[in-house]
């Protein structure tokens, strides 16, 4: 087996692979064949397609998995990056997370996602000591999954989490902080009732802060996870400079020098 979970030849693919699935009635089994109507599917309790996002660095793992994921009906993507997928996370079902990534740790994306998101995150990752599982779910991810590992545990797996999902509230979409109401559905941030208007990368930078008040975010995390790999040295102060402004007050965020900003009270 493959890092990604794809299957090596070997007498035990015929074990992994996906099987095509049997709905039984009055008449005994038969076979439901893939690529149904959605009418079919969902008269023989199968699921609709999901909208994945799996993200893995090892790019023939994470090409496996993405058509497999396809084959079986899901609209799936992939990326290799945590900042790449700190912005796509926001338009898919459902989060496939790899620990080992080249510029962030899983476990901070993991994070940094739950933070804002209840989106479903399945860890699905080569470290597979009690430890590192542990880790995982206390960062907020819904299930942890050890490589490697079987593709139709990983589908009921994925069933599973998207089962509680369903049932689960949905995560508060305002952050009230003070004087300061922000809006994350909308994207909209008052000041006393009176509209600021920001930009995008302004109201990400101020999201973020204030997702986590008690919190110094390092500037690092503040330039990976709002601008990728697109920034200059100075990105974050002129962002910093350019809110202070627009709030009317230098308090609302605090420099901590040599680390990073939090968010004050204005």
């Amino acid at each position: 087996m493959t890092r990604g979970g794809g299957m090596t030849q070997s007498s035990s693919e015929a074990v992994l692979e996906p099987h095509i699935p049997v709905q039984r009635g009055p008449g005994g089994p038969h076979l439901i064949e893939e690529g149904v109507s959605e009418a079919v599917r969902r008269v023989a309790g199968l699921s609709r397609g999901r909208r994945i996002l799996v993200v893995d660095s090892d790019a023939d793992g994470a090409e496996s998995l993405v058509c497999r994921l396809r084959r079986h009906g899901h609209e799936a993507i992939g990326v290799k990056s945590g900042s790449t997928a700190l912005q796509a996370y926001e338009d898919v079902d459902l989060v496939l997370l790899d620990l080992e990534l080249p510029d962030l740790d899983g476990l901070e994306v993991c994070r940094a996602i739950r933070s804002v998101s209840g989106i479903p995150v399945i860890i699905v990752t080569a470290r597979g000591s009690e430890l590192d599982c542990v880790l995982g779910l206390q960062a907020g991810a819904d299930d942890y999954v050890v490589k490697p590992y079987g593709f139709r545990e990983l589908m009921a797996r994925i069933e599973a989490v998207m089962r509680r999902a369903r049932f689960q509230p949905p995560v508060a979409r305002e952050i009230l902080h003070g004087r300061l109401r922000i809006d994350v559905s909308s994207r909209e941030v008052s000041l006393d009732g009176r509209e600021v208007g920001l930009t995008r990368k302004e109201f990400d930078l101020l999201c973020l802060l204030a997702s986590h008040p008690d919190t110094v975010i390092p500037r690092k995390r503040l330039l990976q996870q709002v601008w990728g790999d697109s920034w200059s040295r100075r990105t974050v102060d002129t962002h910093v400079s350019s809110l202070r402004g627009k709030l009317g007050d230098s308090g609302w965020i605090i420099t901590v020098r040599g680390v990073g900003f939090k968010l004050g009270n204005g």
